[in-house]
């Protein structure tokens, strides 16, 4: 009987001894160090009698000039085996793998909300995705001169040029398209070219939003005045509502992978998947506190103050649960509809008392969808409870086996918030003081 070695064998493609493809072997010194399981080893002993690489291997490895031996991080390595013998390695897009084909320590993958290249240097090495929006770019970075330092960048594609730069190739860049009310489609398409121009196509992702009841007629709305709109969010037109889904679909067949923002509600998700998307998303800060105003003015109102109907009228106005012509409405028709949203997102039981009952549902939907390469973007946190929370729930049995299809996103100094705690700075300052010597 044979007794397993120890340690076990190592076995890798160059294992195999397979005679290299005609024109392969500029590349093939990159791949022939892949491990291979036993039953590959196996299958291929039999049946591969050469090795190539696929032309999108090497248009992938020309764009990007990895050091000699090594393939760029933000890829895994896929093999064909062709009826003549010849195993072709390829090299697909996956942000959960590392140079050379290496998984990331962690099934879970980070991302960044920012567009500043100074916050983004210092936590670059750990992300796989990035993630940027006009009001990122803009409002806190090139108009911010505690920001832009000098006032270095003027203008968002030298912010995304730097940006990429600093990246490198293992992560993804999510940018949003200027005008997704633009009726030109080929004009959207000539934006999404450029961003692939200025990032590449392996890490260019396009962010298109929900887009609700607004359109190019009454967009203007949000831009003057109080920034209201006249229609409720619940009663768009199906046109309106459905044009981010229309044309994450049309985007996805011109070879876009599309992030498809602003999904706050579990019941976006199902409609949303049928978009193809290359990720979801879960917005969870600003609806957990919104829910949580709308729990407590219910229950100043069932504790008898009268005064709190209208109140909570007037603030799901100023939160765009109604509309700019629902000022009027009669509170008890606004206090009907806030109980309504408070029981859907069981925002009063462990479902959602956490506010990530969103997150729930969609790692749900993503388990049963087929779309295996689409992740979920947990989005937009703050506080002491957002981030521990995610990190406990996905942890949990229920959905351990799906860390993989997560992507946690936030600004920097928010993540590395959650890097320390009270002891690291007592154990420093033991640690500090020993090393001169100290007592």
């Amino acid at each position: 009987m044979h007794q397993p070695l120890t340690p076990p064998l190592q076995l890798r493609l160059r294992s195999l001894g397979l005679e290299p493809a005609r024109g392969a072997s500029d590349h093939l010194d990159r791949v022939l160090a892949q491990p291979v399981d036993e039953l590959q080893f196996s299958l291929l002993a039999e049946n591969a009698t050469h090795i190539g690489v696929t032309s999108e291997f090497v248009r992938i490895c020309d764009y990007f000039k990895p050091e000699a031996g090594h393939t760029p991080a933000g890829f895994r390595f896929e093999y064909d085996l062709e009826p003549d013998g010849l195993l072709n390695v390829n090299l697909k897009r996956d942000i959960g793998y590392d140079t050379d084909g290496r998984k990331r320590p962690t099934a879970v993958i980070y991302s960044a909300d920012s567009a500043n290249p100074y916050e983004i240097a210092p936590i670059a090495p750990l992300l796989g995705n990035l993630t940027c929006n006009p009001g990122i770019i803009y409002d806190l970075f090139i108009n911010n001169p505690a920001a832009n330092v000098d006032h270095k960048f003027n203008t968002r594609d030298e912010v995304m040029a730097e940006l990429g730069r600093i990246l490198g190739p293992g992560c993804d860049i999510s940018v949003e398209l200027n005008n997704p009310f633009e009726e030109d489609f080929n004009k959207i398409l000539d934006e999404a070219a450029f961003f692939k121009e200025l990032l590449g196509q392996d890490r260019v992702v396009i962010k298109v939003p929900h887009t609700g009841p607004v359109n190019a007629q009454n967009v203007h709305q949000l831009l003057e005045g109080d920034g209201r709109l006249d229609q409720r969010y619940w009663e768009p037109a199906t046109a309106d509502a459905l044009r981010g889904h229309n044309l994450t679909l049309k985007l996805t067949e011109a070879g876009y992978r599309i992030n498809y923002t602003l999904m706050f509600e579990p019941y976006q998700t199902q409609m949303a998947l049928q978009a193809r998307p290359y990720f979801i998303n879960s917005f969870i800060r600003h609806r957990l506190m919104q829910s949580q105003k709308m729990v407590e003015l219910l229950a100043r109102l069932d504790g008898g103050d009268h005064d709190a109907a209208a109140e909570l009228r007037d603030y799901m106005v100023s939160t765009d649960y109604l509309a700019s012509t629902d000022t009027g409405m009669n509170p008890d028709e606004a206090v009907s509809r806030a109980r309504t949203i408070v029981a859907y997102r069981h925002i009063q039981d462990p479902e959602g008392s956490d506010g990530l009952d969103s997150v729930r549902h969609n790692l749900r939907a993503l388990r049963n969808a087929n779309l295996p390469d689409t992740r979920l973007i947990i989005c937009s946190m703050e506080g002491d409870f957002n981030y521990p929370d995610i990190d406990k729930l996905l942890a949990s049995d229920e959905f351990s086996d799906m860390a993989d299809r997560v992507v946690v996103t936030a600004e920097p100094g928010y993540l590395a918030r959650f890097t320390s705690t009270n002891q690291v700075v007592s154990y420093q300052r033991r640690f500090m003081k020993a090393a001169q010597g100290q007592k």
